[in-house]
């Protein structure tokens, strides 16, 4: 996903970095700062923060692909995980992840261009009783079926339109 499908203002970042000490060291503090405020880490960021830092941008690239908490994806503000574990694979987990995919034209790993819904596969989510499982941000929903996967996403999309009224 690219930056450019949505318009940022990286003045919160620059005043942020006003305040270290403007040192390498202050690197992942900042790192931190991006990742909590705008939910991924952009490119532009990583431009800004070399240049006030006065180090390379591959250097902040670096630290950004190494580390799994960061990421350079904007996630969308559902953020849809399928469980893959045995217990809900076997109880039909992975037409869960397809009917997600397909209804959303996205992949796994990727970001509606709306921003609104990320789909990421996980290997457990500690309730395989109740397979297959799904977690959208902290929602635990047991049970669900691939033919289940419309309605649920009508209901989030539901939600975002009523918190637009």
């Amino acid at each position: 996903m690219k930056d450019t499908l949505i318009d940022l203002d990286f003045s919160e970042l620059k005043a942020f970095i006003a305040t270290t000490d403007r040192q390498e060291s202050s690197l992942i503090t900042i790192l931190h700062m991006v990742q909590d405020t705008y939910g991924y880490i952009p490119r532009e960021a990583q431009y800004i923060i070399a240049n006030e830092l006065k180090i390379p941008t591959s250097q902040v690239y670096g630290v950004v692909s190494f580390y799994s908490y960061f990421t350079e994806n904007p996630k969308g503000k559902y953020q849809i995980s399928v469980c893959l574990g045995t217990a809900c694979y076997v109880k039909g987990a992975q037409d869960v992840l397809e009917a997600f995919e397909e209804e959303l034209g996205i992949k796994h790993g990727e970001t509606t261009e709306d921003l609104l819904f990320s789909i990421s596969q996980t290997r457990c989510l500690g309730d395989c009783a109740a397979a297959p499982v799904i977690m959208i941000n902290d929602e635990v929903i047991p049970k669900v079926h691939a033919d289940e996967v419309p309605a649920i996403i009508e209901k989030y999309r539901g939600i975002e339109n009523n918190a637009n009224i």
